[in-house]
């Protein structure tokens, strides 16, 4: 889907976490990275791709279109958890696999980007990309899907599309414009407050 051609509305967050997963529609972020920057100049973005993620997009090209070093999700020498949960305005996982859905609504914590997505105030959105058959037969998936609704997570509908295999339709991610005004409608909403911290006096 191309970029729809009416300007778009300013944000009022200007910090945003662009985080890319291990599906092959992460080989557009390039494209998407120049389009953020045509629209939204004034946004400050950091790309942070995951480990399977570079499988698919080389983070020297990123790099160079972002004007700053990609961090890759690593411990050593990647991301800093603490920092990027404080930085960030907001975080857009564009796209979002099946295998990272499931980790981040279990709560997992095992990477410094899963650690700081579950401590960051900031709104989340996600963008799935699912392989043939994932949303109608896997009961786990929408599971995780509403639990992050629930929490709060903006999820963006996934768009029909051709499986990299090739092998017949798959639900491909929703163009990236799609996760702003998301993430923008839950700026200081309630739904995206934190949950009540218990008093352990």
């Amino acid at each position: 889907m191309l970029p729809d051609p009416t300007p778009p509305q300013p944000l009022s967050f200007r910090r945003l976490a662009l985080v890319g997963t291990g599906s092959l529609g992460v080989a557009f972020l390039p494209f998407w990275l120049n389009w953020l920057r045509g629209t939204h100049p004034e946004l400050e973005v950091r790309v942070i791709l995951t480990r399977s993620a570079r499988r698919f997009v080389a983070p020297e090209a990123v790099s160079a279109i972002l004007g700053r070093e990609v961090e890759l999700d690593d411990w050593d020498g990647g991301v800093g958890h603490v920092e990027l949960a404080e930085w960030c305005d907001a975080v857009a996982v564009h796209p979002a696999t099946v295998h990272f859905i499931a980790r981040y609504a279990q709560g997992l914590a095992d990477t410094p980007l899963l650690l700081a997505l579950q401590c960051t105030p900031a709104p989340v959105a996600l963008a799935p990309s699912l392989p043939p058959g994932a949303l109608e037969h896997s009961p786990t998936l929408r599971e995780h899907l509403a639990l992050l609704r629930h929490r709060g997570v903006a999820v963006a509908a996934p768009q029909r599309g051709r499986s990299a295999a090739g092998s017949g339709a798959a639900d491909v991610a929703a163009p990236l414009m799609t996760l702003l005004p998301m993430l923008e409608e839950r700026m200081g909403a309630d739904d995206a407050a934190p949950l009540p911290v218990p008093d352990r006096s």
